[in-house]
């Protein structure tokens, strides 16, 4: 009885204190929410999807996180919404625009003027991959690593690598040769192979060759490498679209999978950067171990002429290169076997000029792939109609900006729907038909088509032109060897997923048969 009345003595003593602290948190809530209310008034007339009071739309872009649609969700949106609404996680407005000059202007004149940067949780949420990168850096951070990198992924240099690309490429017809007919293929695997063999090749030095040793370090595992490349871009994704960065650190089974993906990707680079480095300390003296692949590689010439780089930016650095080498040209590729077999008057018009490339060069060289203006163009139609990497970064506004007449408050960020920018009918005529001549085109309103699945201005896509390189190639070496037909029909190109990027569902199976 006694410690039952001392109970409520201490309750009823302590009562006024807790009363007190429920009070100011409550009015420390509700003075942010009006704060950001009254800060982000503009945008209030916009349009929005039905949001939750207290939370925003952040229900309903984690859900379609999870269940890997968070692509369409944001089409979806933007279909039934207009090309520029606004999407709410709790209390902060995200703008999303999906008009294709829109866009370029935006992100174009914007990032020059400084108006506009990469947003602080996109930034962070790449930073937290492995490292230090350039896609998580702004400013003169991001200055010098692009100016390391742009040269080794200029048109003119990646002109000596057409040699590597198309080996790589022949190992894909020789596989396709040994399942055709009539085994089914999943193209998606194979190209994943194909573009983590280049990628891997021109950044690591490691022979594209499946037979070929690496003595410079692990062997290439693809199928090993890709599912950690996978869950870490997985993670990104997470974090990028509202995830808590210290959630990695909880005994989860997604925090498990992302700290055995981070160890192995640095078990498996480690060696080789730590050597890269070693050749930079030592003038580029010759190592017995190093073949002359590797010592051309891009990993140790990066290394020798930008000192700012040490072992653990160049591993982030590195991780970044095998995940934007890979998916973004394989999956693509597997969207453009699958548009070519449902649209037989572009496989068989690509097949003429395919067949006259060859017998003009005796093969492919860069002077034929000078004559597949065709081919280029189909990838170009591919990335309107199917861009892989639809939207996996956003910007964020640094003062008060105007974009289409409306006032965007400083701190808003911008995302844009690559996918319904693509389909827009008053940029692209017929925009749900297959017609790779529309880039051909030389008229005045089609010769400036945006082709926006590369990004645009200084912050453009690195490895534009090896993706276009290495997909002109296979395309054409595709077209020379084999007909085709996908297992799954259509379903193959719209039954769709996302990681990090699009990928097809399914894997794209196809039955290959030789030409006779």
């Amino acid at each position: 009885m006694f410690q039952e009345i001392t109970a409520q003595i201490a309750y009823s003593s302590s009562f006024p204190y807790l009363a007190i602290g429920v009070t100011s948190i409550a009015g420390t809530l509700g003075w942010r929410w009006w704060k950001q209310k009254n800060t982000y008034k503009s945008l209030q007339s916009l349009p929005s999807p039905p949001k939750h009071w207290l939370l925003g739309n952040l229900p309903q872009v984690l859900a379609a996180v999870k269940q890997k649609k968070y692509f369409k969700l944001i089409f979806d949106w933007s279909q039934q919404l207009g090309p520029m609404y606004v999407v709410w996680t709790n209390s902060y407005p995200v703008v999303v625009l999906s008009k294709p000059k829109v866009i370029e202007d935006t992100i174009i004149n914007g990032m020059r003027d400084g108006s506009l940067i990469r947003s602080e949780r996109s930034r962070k949420a790449w930073n937290d991959i492995s490292g230090p990168i350039l896609l998580g850096e702004t400013g003169a951070e991001w200055q010098w690593r692009r100016k390391a990198w742009n040269p080794e992924f200029s048109s003119s240099s990646l002109s000596k690598y057409v040699e590597i690309i198309n080996q790589a490429c022949e190992q894909v017809i020789e596989t396709l040769k040994k399942a055709a007919p009539p085994k089914e293929v999943e193209v998606d695997p194979l190209f994943v192979e194909l573009t983590m063999r280049v990628i891997s090749s021109l950044v690591l030095g490691i022979p594209v060759n499946r037979k070929s040793v690496s003595q410079e370090g692990p062997p290439l595992e693809v199928a090993k490498v890709y599912e950690a490349m996978s869950i870490v871009g997985y993670r990104f994704l997470r974090q990028a679209t509202g995830e808590k960065r210290w959630m990695k650190y909880l005994p989860t089974k997604n925090s498990r999978d992302y700290w055995a993906a981070r160890r192995y990707l640095e078990e498996f680079l480690t060696p080789r950067v730590d050597l890269a480095l070693q050749m930079r300390e030592q003038n580029h003296t010759d190592l017995p171990q190093v073949s002359p692949l590797f010592r051309e590689s891009m990993l140790v010439k990066i290394a020798a002429k930008e000192p700012k780089y040490n072992r653990e930016t160049l591993i982030a650095e590195s991780v970044e290169l095998l995940i934007a080498g890979t998916d973004t040209t394989a999956h693509s590729l597997s969207f453009a076997v699958g548009a070519l077999a449902l649209n037989q008057r572009v496989f068989q018009q690509a097949r003429v000029i395919v067949d006259q490339a060859w017998q003009s060069q005796s093969g492919f060289n860069i002077e034929s792939l000078k004559e597949l203006a065709y081919i280029r163009a189909i990838f170009k139609e591919i990335l309107r109609l199917y861009p892989v990497a639809t939207g996996s970064t956003s910007l964020e506004t640094q003062r008060d900006t105007v974009i289409e007449g409306q006032v965007i408050p400083r701190g808003t960020r911008v995302f844009w729907s690559i996918l319904a920018a693509g389909r827009d009918p008053e940029v692209y005529a017929n925009p749900e038909e297959f017609l790779p001549e529309r880039w051909l085109d030389k008229s005045k309103e089609t010769s400036s088509l945006p082709i926006i699945g590369f990004g645009s201005g200084l912050h453009r896509c690195l490895g534009e032109h090896l993706s276009m390189l290495e997909a002109t190639v296979m395309l054409a070496l595709l077209l020379r060897y084999f007909d085709w037909e996908l297992v799954n029909g259509r379903s193959s190109l719209e039954d769709l997923q996302q990681n990090l990027l699009i990928y097809p569902s399914d894997k794209m199976p196809v039955r290959f048969r030789l030409r006779n």
